[in-house]
């Protein structure tokens, strides 16, 4: 009878044991790095804003528990702890924060420490078109949401749509995109690149200077766009800038100057990227005229 016992007990404990092992699952974020979950994260600190509107994009939001201070969207999100910056944040406060896992950027400082006090650390950095899809995909499966497909298509057909909404006078124009006033500049490769493309414009600055290249002033008069997109943030001066008054955009007065919020949702490669994509457009069919 004891015999008997031990026996039901131990195919009890095996049963629990399997059950709670049976959605543990292994991840292979962008370092390469094999992370091991026993199962779907539901306390989440995010440091980096587009992983942010990711997670909440694929219905997860509520599984937030603290962010970087520059999350902001969507709106749910500016009521959760901040922990500083994403490159350099307050390894205490996340810490306090008990997650079951951090996401970041692959230039953040505090992976290995957070690793080293136990914590699960996913590096996931979107830069491209394919690497926001491939971060959703990457998302879906660690939270288990299944959502990624269906927002994906959205974006995708939103950026087309864009594209097709632009009249035939703005297809074509040669196009400054100022990221930030050093300057750094969105070139071909990069995401916005990307965007610009497919609205059917060229980019001044090629894909064999890199993504985000840090320009002499000279090269964008050298260059001379139809059309420039800057922040609000760093279009003060942009005028006065030597040599730019000659420029044609500037001449001509075709500058786009984004607010804050809408410079947010053009430099982050997520969910937004469709509403980045309106905005280009909007701009081209406002300041591309002949």
């Amino acid at each position: 009878m004891k015999k008997k016992l031990i026996r039901s007990l131990s195919f009890a404990f095996g049963l629990a044991a399997f059950a709670l092992g049976a959605h543990a699952f292994d991840v292979v974020d962008e370092r390469g790095v094999t992370v091991s979950l026993p199962q779907p994260p539901q306390r989440i600190v995010s440091l980096l804003p587009s992983l942010t509107e990711s997670v909440c994009a694929l219905g997860a939001c509520a599984r937030l528990v603290g962010v970087d201070r520059y999350s902001n969207s969507p709106e749910q999100v500016k009521a959760l702890p901040q922990v500083g910056g994403g490159l350099d944040p307050n390894v205490e406060a996340i810490v306090a924060l008990k997650p079951d896992a951090v996401l970041l950027a692959k230039s953040s400082r505090v992976t290995q420490r957070l690793e080293a006090l136990g914590m699960k650390v996913l590096v996931l950095e979107p830069k491209s078109h394919a690497d926001v899809r491939r971060v959703l995909d990457k998302l879906d499966q660690v939270l288990g949401t299944h959502e990624a497909p269906k927002v994906w298509r959205v974006i995708d057909a939103s950026v087309s749509a864009a594209a097709q909404s632009l009249p035939p006078s703005a297809k074509g124009l040669r196009v400054y995109f100022e990221v930030n006033n050093a300057p750094y500049a969105a070139g071909e490769s990069s995401f916005i690149g990307e965007t610009l493309t497919r609205l059917g414009v060229k980019n001044i600055v090629p894909t064999a200077l890199g993504p985000f290249p840090k320009l002499n002033p000279e090269y964008v008069v050298r260059a001379n766009p139809d059309l420039i997109m800057v922040s609000v943030r760093s279009a003060q001066g942009l005028e006065q800038r030597p040599g730019w008054a000659g420029i044609r955009a500037v001449r001509e007065g075709r500058i786009c100057r984004f607010s804050a919020e809408q410079s947010d949702v053009l430099v982050r490669p997520g969910p937004r990227m469709d509403e980045a994509a309106r905005l280009m457009a909007q701009c081209l069919a406002d300041k591309g005229k002949r």
